[in-house]
C-alpha cells in the first residue's frame, strides 16, 4: 500500500489550537481535505494546507520514482499527529514590581496519506 508522509516541526501555535483543525481533516480524502482547509478560518489551517500539499508532493515523487500511476486527489488523510513543542518564556511586569511568565506554546505536526483500503 502506497503512503508519504510529511512533517512541520516548530509551528507556533499550540497544540491545542492546532488539533482542532487536525481533526477536520483526518480520515478525509485528500480534495476534500483541501477545501476544507481553504475555508477554514483559524491560524492554523493554512500551514496544515501547506503540509498536506507537501505530503501529496512526496507521493508523486515517490510515484515517479517507481514509474506507477497514482491519483493523489482520492488518497485519503489517515493519520494528523499534533504534538507539544518547545515552550518559549517570556515576563511581562505585573502589579507591584513583579513579572508575570508568558508561555508561547509551538507545537509539531505530522501527517500522512495513504491509499484507500
Amino acid at each position: 500500500m502506497a503512503s508519504a508522509e510529511a512533517k512541520l516541526r516548530n509551528l507556533s501555535v499550540s497544540a491545542r489550537k492546532a488539533r482542532l483543525v487536525a481533526d477536520l481533516i483526518r480520515g478525509k480524502r485528500v480534495s476534500d481535505a483541501r477545501s476544507i482547509l481553504q475555508f477554514t478560518v483559524k491560524l492554523s489551517a493554512e500551514p496544515v494546507l501547506k503540509l498536506l500539499n507537501s505530503a501529496v508532493a512526496n507521493m508523486e515523487h515517490e510515484a515517479h520514482l517507481r514509474h506507477l500511476d497514482v491519483d493523489t486527489d482520492e488518497m485519503v488523510v489517515s493519520k494528523v499527529l499534533v504534538n507539544e513543542g518547545r515552550t518559549l518564556y517570556r515576563f511581562q511586569p505585573a502589579p507591584r514590581g513583579r513579572a508575570m511568565r508568558i508561555r508561547k506554546r509551538s507545537s509539531h505536526i505530522e501527517l500522512v496519506i495513504s491509499e484507500k483500503e
